[in-house]
């Protein structure tokens, strides 16, 4: 029985990456994972990702860079302001200017800087560096 979904991605690319694999398939796929992959190609950390549809959940096909050192969930999942954001910045990232919090809002999931920018809080699911 899988309880984290997210949990269970992240720790399969991370693993992956350590193994210095350049694919990583992952089943089932949610749509919060979708979109946390979404968030990690549009940043650099992944090259690419692919969804099949096989009517049980889905599958995803993920292309790795090797440039993520880290990644794994928040939990519990805090909610934060976007200016009480640097809080957790400190707490879950190595230094500043250096990887990010994927952080799901009202306007959707979207990264610790654009959630700053759009002045919009939320619930922080990953960090990625």
């Amino acid at each position: 029985m899988l309880l984290d979904p997210l949990a269970d991605t992240l720790s399969k690319i991370r693993n992956a990456e350590k193994a210095v694999k350049d694919k990583v398939v992952k089943k089932p796929v949610s749509k919060l994972i979708k979109e946390v992959l979404r968030v990690m190609k549009e940043n650099d950390y992944i090259k690419d990702f692919e969804t099949i549809d096989d009517n049980k959940g889905g599958i995803a096909v993920i292309s790795l860079l090797g440039k993520i050192n880290n990644c794994n969930v928040i939990k519990p999942r805090h909610a934060v302001s976007y200016d009480g954001m640097e809080k957790y910045e400190k707490r879950f990232l190595p230094a500043s200017g250096f990887g990010i919090l994927i952080v799901s809002t009202p306007l959707g999931v979207m990264t610790n800087e654009e959630a700053k920018q759009k002045k919009t809080g939320g619930v922080l699911l990953a960090y990625v560096y």
